[in-house]
């Protein structure tokens, strides 16, 4: 199988939940459809969600949660 790379479309704080109290968008392991958000990036106070845009199996976060990010950055990895 071959991997697929979701990447970030903007620079910021990347979030994995749209609050601290909620549940994950996506945990490591689920399966995602092109259309599925899994995670948001807040930019200067303002928030971003995060399509996957791929579709695949067991998906895998490479970057962590509340982590800062650059544009263009691998945000997670899923099994075509």
């Amino acid at each position: 199988m071959s991997k697929l790379e979701i990447r970030s479309p903007l620079p910021g704080t990347f979030y994995r939940a749209s609050a601290p109290d909620s549940p994950l968008f996506k945990n490591d392991g689920d399966d995602v459809g092109e259309r599925d958000v899994v995670g948001v990036i807040e930019v200067m106070k303002t928030f971003h969600e995060i399509p996957a845009g791929v579709t695949g199996k067991n998906i895998v976060f490479v970057a962590e949660n509340e982590e800062p990010i650059m544009a263009g950055q691998v945000i997670a990895e899923v099994e075509a």
